[in-house]
């Protein structure tokens, strides 16, 4: 196999592990002691532990949560996978309580490797699309 179908198969199977299960040590083969996980809203980002504990956040309140790949590309040192997630509020979110409502979001990451672990992601995605899943704002209605 080669270097690319094997960090292919490590962010796979470290995703389902922490996103669809919650087990977050599942990481520790795939993420590097020292990654950081950024977005444009959070240039510094989170460490490896600030991230594990967002999953098990995210999980308790959407204790069915399942994160489908939907297309990964893995190139050298380079990875990008697009994804989707989908999961019922059956608990408090971000002081959000329960809506009992079914929510999907999408995004994309893009790695990249040191060897064989990810030193650093940048992940992509609309939190607005989650606040409006969620009934706490309205997007893409006109307001004239």
């Amino acid at each position: 196999m080669s270097d690319n179908d094997d960090r292919r198969t490590l962010i796979i199977d470290a995703w389902a592990a922490a996103w669809d299960r919650g087990e977050v040590e599942a990481l520790d083969a795939l993420l590097a002691p020292g990654y950081r996980r950024r977005s444009a809203d959070d240039p510094e980002g989170q460490d490896l532990r600030d991230f594990k504990a967002s999953i098990l956040a995210t999980r308790s309140a959407f204790p069915d949560l399942t994160t489908t790949i939907d297309e990964i590309l893995v190139e050298g040192d380079r990875a990008a996978v697009r994804w989707h997630s989908q999961g019922r509020h059956e608990h408090s979110f971000l002081g959000v309580p329960a809506t009992h409502r079914t929510v999907r979001v999408s995004g994309a990451t893009f790695a990249r490797f040191v060897s064989d672990r990810v030193v650093e992601e940048f992940v992509t995605w609309d939190p607005r699309a989650l606040l409006s899943a969620l009934g706490i704002i309205t997007v893409g209605q006109d307001r004239g």
